[in-house]
């Protein structure tokens, strides 16, 4: 086998890569010697069969195996050697359309290699962390709107307004006939909150207890229940109370239905939220301050073909997102342009800084880190948790999806330990500034 390098300019390089009909023949005949005493042949014993008639049964199949695993043998001998590690799959051509058994096989190669980043000084990097605690308001204000959730029903006179609880019997029908479901008695229903169907809830507002009053509505075209999908319906309801709702009172007895000791506590774990939320918003302004830090003062060459896929992603999603109502990829051609390039330079850049300074730092993101990660996200399916995990646990791409950015991360926090940080207490005010300002960019 002989590899002749024919390109070697800025990060692209060719190679053509020969490989001899001796070469195939050989890799055929190991083949077909490690495979002979499991075949079995009408005639012969197992394995038994002659090499001649083995050759002549499998040779062809075997032919196209050995070709292929002789170029990817190559190809990995020639990564090992060189020290090159391709940008994207390296492009592989056999050039003798003609070729023939008996024939040598050349193969084209071509691929741009990842670049050699450069070492950098981080400590020359100042940042400002921004610095915010939570006032004594903002913790009221929290308790207050707790309160609001917390909000209990008491009898009122005088007519049903939104928001106020209606308690009631119902008995529902479509074309004068009674349909499951459509019954109940005392039922609390809270005027606004869109748990009837649409329509329903308004038709009650001004009902006083005592009242008796037919409800016309028409069932959504998507209800779930087909029988009843886009009919028209009378639901009979006979209101039995009328209730305001009455936040609840913030002391001690509100805050153990909250899972807190008591009031003081309950303060406590307020404020700790805040400023945990205060936290992750500083953390994100610092780290784009940083990125911005990095895209100038590390450069080095970037592989074409990275920056143009990377282009066309964000073009991709930029013209889904200025046109929601195309879901698909049936839609024009969608061009780059040079803002989309200079987005992607950056992203590709950052990208390759930090996978180098994760490798060599040795930073990774641990199986009990995913397991934790996983974990977290299956909360936000409540009852579907064991088979969101099982769905992650089964899916390599969804891993790489989650485990790229806790990778990031570890790599940025690394950096903030060589660079100069320096704690800047803030508002609450100034720091939503900052983030508005963030989102605009």
């Amino acid at each position: 086998m002989q590899v002749t390098e024919t390109l070697n300019e800025g990060l692209k390089r060719a190679y053509t890569i020969t490989v001899s009909a001796g070469e195939l023949e050989a890799k055929v005949n190991e083949k077909l010697t490690e495979a002979q005493p499991e075949i079995e042949m009408k005639g012969f014993r197992k394995g038994k069969v002659p090499m001649p008639l083995l050759k002549k049964q499998f040779g062809q199949r075997l032919l196209g195996e050995a070709m292929q695993e002789t170029i990817d043998g190559a190809m990995a001998e020639h990564f090992e050697q060189c020290g090159d590690r391709p940008a994207m799959q390296p492009e592989v051509k056999m050039t003798n359309d003609d070729w023939k058994e008996g024939d040598d096989v050349i193969v084209d190669m071509s691929y741009e290699r990842l670049p050699d980043v450069p070492d950098a000084d981080f400590s020359s990097i100042e940042l400002d962390r921004m610095v915010v605690s939570a006032a004594d308001a903002e913790v009221t204000e929290a308790l207050e709107s707790l309160a609001a959730t917390a909000k209990n029903f008491e009898d009122k006179d005088g007519a049903a307004e939104m928001g106020d609880q209606v308690v009631f019997d119902f008995l529902g029908k479509v074309d004068g006939e009674a349909f499951d479901g459509g019954a109940a008695e005392d039922y609390p229903l809270e005027l606004g909150s869109n748990s009837f169907i649409p329509g329903f809830e308004e038709g009650l507002v001004g009902v006083k207890a005592g009242d008796e009053k037919d409800v016309e509505v028409t069932f959504p075209e998507d209800y779930q229940a087909e029988n009843l999908a886009g009919k028209a319906a009378v639901f009979t309801c006979t209101v039995k109370g009328v209730k305001a709702s009455v936040a609840a009172e913030i002391n001690d007895e509100m805050a153990k239905g909250f899972g807190a000791d008591d009031l003081d506590a309950l303060k406590g774990q307020i404020r700790e939220r805040l400023e945990a939320e205060y936290k992750g918003a500083s953390r994100q302004i610092m780290k784009r301050k940083l990125l911005d830090e990095l895209d100038t003062l590390v450069k080095f060459d970037l592989p074409p073909s990275m920056v143009d896929a990377e282009a066309g992603q964000i073009a991709h999603q930029l013209w889904h997102e200025e046109n929601p109502e195309v879901e698909g990829h049936d839609h024009p051609e969608i061009e780059t342009t040079d803002e989309h390039k200079t987005l992607a330079e950056r992203r590709v850049r950052l990208g390759l800084l930090l996978a180098e300074l994760g490798q060599k730092n040795d930073i990774t993101v641990s199986d009990a880190e995913m397991t934790q990660a996983i974990m977290n996200q299956a909360r936000q399916y409540p009852g579907q948790e064991r088979q969101f995990f099982e769905f992650v646990q089964q899916n390599a791409q969804v891993q790489q999806q989650m485990r790229a950015p806790m990778f990031e991360d570890k790599v940025v926090d690394y950096i903030f330990e060589l660079a100069k940080v320096s704690d800047k207490e803030v508002s609450k005010d100034e720091l939503q500034t900052a983030i508005e300002a963030l989102e605009e960019e």
